[in-house]
This record gives C-alpha cells, sequence and structure tokens, in this order.
C-alpha cells in the first residue's frame, strides 16, 4: 500500500507542475489549447457544446461494456484467474481507451480530467478507509432487528456529516461483529442500501454527486430544504422491510441478554482526528477558496493540495493508529486494493459513455424530453452501471444547458436551482439512490462488499445481487419515491 500512496502522490505532483513543463501528449502542442478547443470539451465538470469530430465513436464503449461483464462474471465463472489478473484487465481496458483517446482523437483534455477526478476519488476512500480502520467500536449488545436498525439508521444521519464512505467504514465492522452470530448476506446488503447509499442524500457531504454539485454552485443548504421527503421516505420503507427479512432470520443462535453489557466501547479515537482532517480538506477546492494554489485546464481551476492533505493524513492515521484496534478490525489493505484497481478502468472506459451520453441529451433533440421523469429514471438507470459522480454532473449540465444556463458561469447554477427544483431534485435522488442497485454504483459499496467477505461473509455475485436484492427490495421503493414526488 505504501507504493500506492507514492504513486498517487507522483501523479498530484506531476499533474501540479504547469502544463507547459509536462510531457506532452499526442496530439498537443505546445501552446495552451485555444478558447475554441476548449469549448469543444465536455465531460464531468465541463460544458455539453463538443463537435462531432472530437465526439468518440460508438465502439469506443466496448471496453467499458467487457469490464461491467468481467467484474459481474469473473467471480463466479473463472474465479482463480479473476482475482489474480483483475488489476491488469481493468487497467488493460482502460489503457486501451485511454490510447484511442490520446492516439485517435487527439484529446488530452479528458483523460487529465478523469485522471484528476480518479486522483480525488481514490484520495478520498482510499484515507477513509486507512483511518476508520483505527477505530474499534464494539457493540456490547444482543443482536436483533431494532438494535440492527439503530445502528443503520445512525449510520443514515452520520453519512451526513462525515460522507457515505466515512459512515460506511466506520460501521461496516462493529455492524458485522454485532451480528456474529446470525449474520447473512441481506445484513450487509442493507447495510448499502441505508448507509452506504440512501442515508447521503441530507448534505453535499454526504454523497459525492451532491458534493460535486456544490461545486458547480447549488446552495449548500439545498438538499436538505429540498430532499427531506425523499430520504426520510426512503429510510423509513427500508427500515420496514429490513425488519420484516431480519425477524425471519432464525439462523444461528445468540447469547442470553444476561452475558451482554449493554454498552457501546471505542477504542482509538485519536484516529478520530485524522477522519476529520481528511473530511476538513475537501473544502479546500480551488472553487471555493480562491488561495488555494491550482492549475487552469480547459478552463477549470484544479488542485491537488485536498488530496496531497487527505494522502498524508491516511499515511499518518496508519502508522500512528492504535496496534490493538487495528489487530482487533483484522485490518488489511485488500479491499481498498480491490476499489482502487477496479476504478481505475471502470473511470477511464466510461469516458467514451459519458461523452456520448452527454452529447445526446444536451443537444437540441435532448433538451425536448429532459422532463424530471426522464431525468430520474436515465440518471438513475446509469448511476447503477456507472460512477453516479460524474452522471451527475452531465445531467446536471444538460438540464442547465436545457434551461439556457451553463455550469460554469457565477450563478447559473444557482439560479438553475430556484427555478428548477424538480429537475434537480430528480437528478440528485436518482443518483444517490440508484447508486445502491450495484456493486459499482457507488465507491463504498465495492469497499463494505470486500470487507464482508474478508469477514468470512459469503457475498451474492454481481447479479445475484441485482436478483435477489436490488430488484425485489430497493426498486420498489425507488419506483414509491419517484410516485410521490
Amino acid at each position: 500500500m505504501k507504493y500506492l500512496f507514492l504513486l498517487l502522490v507522483s501523479a498530484c505532483l506531476f499533474l501540479g507542475q504547469p502544463l507547459s513543463a509536462q510531457t506532452h501528449l499526442p496530439g498537443d502542442s505546445l501552446s495552451p489549447p485555444s478558447t475554441e478547443a476548449a469549448a469543444l470539451i465536455h465531460s464531468a465538470g465541463s460544458d455539453h457544446h463538443a463537435h462531432d469530430a472530437h465526439l468518440p465513436a460508438l465502439w469506443s464503449v466496448a471496453p467499458f461494456i467487457l469490464l461491467l461483464l468481467m467484474i459481474a462474471t469473473g467471480p463466479i465463472w473463472f474465479s482463480d484467474f479473476w482475482h489474480h489478473y483483475y488489476p491488469w484487465i481493468a487497467g488493460g481496458l482502460g489503457a486501451v481507451t485511454l490510447i484511442y483517446y490520446l492516439g485517435g482523437l487527439g484529446d488530452w483534455h479528458h483523460p487529465l480530467h478523469t485522471l484528476s477526478e480518479y486522483i480525488s476519488f481514490v484520495a478520498l476512500l482510499a484515507p477513509l478507509y486507512i483511518a476508520s480502520g483505527g477505530v474499534l467500536i464494539q457493540v456490547d449488545a444482543r443482536s436483533t432487528p431494532w438494535v440492527n436498525l439503530l445502528l443503520l439508521l445512525t449510520g443514515a444521519v452520520l453519512a451526513n456529516v462525515i460522507g457515505t464512505t466515512g459512515a460506511s467504514m466506520l460501521l461496516i465492522r462493529p455492524f458485522i461483529r454485532l451480528n456474529r452470530y446470525r449474520l447473512q448476506p441481506y445484513h450487509i446488503v442493507f447495510f448499502i442500501f441505508i448507509v452506504s447509499n440512501a442515508g447521503g442524500l441530507l448534505t453535499p457531504i454526504g454523497d459525492p454527486p451532491l458534493f460535486l454539485g456544490f461545486l458547480k454552485g447549488v446552495p449548500f443548504g439545498w438538499t436538505l430544504a429540498h430532499l427531506w421527503d425523499e430520504w426520510a421516505v426512503a429510510l423509513l420503507m427500508l427500515s420496514a422491510i429490513f425488519i420484516w427479512r431480519d425477524r425471519r432470520n432464525t439462523e444461528g443462535a445468540d447469547l442470553p441478554d444476561s452475558i451482554y453489557g449493554q454498552r457501546i466501547i471505542v477504542r482509538g479515537t485519536r484516529s478520530f482526528l485524522w477522519l476529520a482532517v481528511i473530511i476538513g480538506a475537501v473544502f479546500l477546492d480551488p472553487k471555493l477558496v480562491p488561495w488555494v494554489p491550482a492549475l487552469n485546464i480547459g478552463g477549470e481551476r484544479i488542485s491537488f493540495l485536498r488530496e496531497l492533505i487527505q494522502l498524508g493524513a491516511g499515511a499518518a492515521a496508519y502508522f500512528l493508529a492504535n496496534k490493538t484496534a487495528l489487530k482487533s478490525n483484522q485490518f488489511s489493505f485488500a479491499p481498498v486494493q480491490e476499489v482502487v484497481f477496479l476504478f481505475v478502468g471502470i473511470f477511464f472506459t466510461m469516458m467514451p459513455a459519458l461523452q456520448l451520453i452527454g452529447e445526446a441529451a444536451s443537444g437540441p433533440e435532448g433538451r425536448a424530453w429532459l422532463t424530471p421523469d426522464v431525468l430520474y429514471w436515465l440518471t438513475g438507470s446509469l448511476s447503477a452501471v456507472l460512477d453516479n459522480a460524474p452522471t451527475y454532473v452531465n445531467f446536471l449540465s444538460a438540464s442547465c444547458a436545457a434551461a439556457g444556463l451553463e455550469v460554469g458561469v457565477m450563478g447559473d447554477v444557482a439560479r438553475f436551482a430556484g427555478q428548477e427544483v424538480a429537475s434537480l431534485a430528480a437528478i440528485s435522488v436518482a443518483s444517490v439512490f440508484f447508486g445502491a442497485m450495484t456493486y459499482i454504483g457507488n465507491g463504498p459499496n465495492f469497499m463494505v462488499k470486500a470487507i464482508a467477505e474478508e469477514s468470512g461473509v459469503e457475498m451474492p455475485s454481481f447479479f445475484a445481487y441485482v436478483r435477489k436484492y436490488s430488484l425485489p427490495y430497493l426498486l420498489p421503493v425507488l419506483i414509491f419515491i419517484w410516485l410521490i414526488s
């Protein structure tokens, strides 16, 4: 893992140099890109006015589809091969797309922007995982459906303060230990539903898509003011389904009540300091804090000071952690390693898909059908199989364009949030809630799955997760939310 930190820091430092000092990629010139060329590029965080000549070919989506199929079938059909070679498979497919962009399209902006997003993604998830591994929380109580639900709802509230990733990494191990005598895969799945996704709807800190919206100009309190009902209804319905399902669990036998002390024990509290540093550094963005040093890439100011602080805090959290807490948590880098390698492939292979979808949605034909209903289902279905953060930004940009506004223009996103409440609510709710439909919809999902498997839980495969849990339990909730919104 120390080599991973060195790699990420090196990448941050590389991108932190002036563009003229960097190695020039194919298609680059020594002069900065013109305004017209920059306007042709659109991706997460940029506009959607790309010219057809700069759009990727439809076949370029093939590596992404192949990677999704490999993630879904690899652990089932060729498990040994997949677990040994998945870093090479994900990285190789990502490299194919990258070479196509650099050599075939002469497009350096999309890959650089995707790399910056990936570094930000890993620089948040990895340190949160490491810092939370140094906190040992032991719930000395009997595992009952209502105690389980209390822990899940605590995580849902906490997700709005330290993010779904922070809440998931902090509470998944205590949740597994609490249910050690009756632990079943559905426990972990509902943890993913409630803590890793739905719980983080109320604040921009809660889930990465909402934070990106905040950086683009959505007021900080907008989600709490407008999405409270959807959050409460979703948690109420998921809680009712969980209680019904957990009361039917007759597997195992818990110890008598008299054995338990009915208390919560916390060790390794010094790691909370590093968690606070990691979460606090999230706001060190040049769009929010003007003095943060940043590069101008394609007309957007990008800085990696935040990522360097987060990576440094993660390293400090590991080396200064309570060793007893690490050992009791059975801490290892395997879960975060899986996320790091798989998502580097996902981030790069999904570039063509996001670009083509964004172009279709923001074009003249697309603007006529970008209703809140369409936005809800389109953003949601794509958030389930793409990373939900760039999907959110793509449809935010397209919807702003349909309203005659533009992401990146001072005040336009805030005006959109005030004028098009239903559209922004549809994009926000769908990107957060549908992220729980598959393992790859949101970053914490994979990490929770990996930690559970390390603890001996036989988690469902990609397709079994969707078939046994997402479709019968989560989809009805999503439909009901759509009907009442």
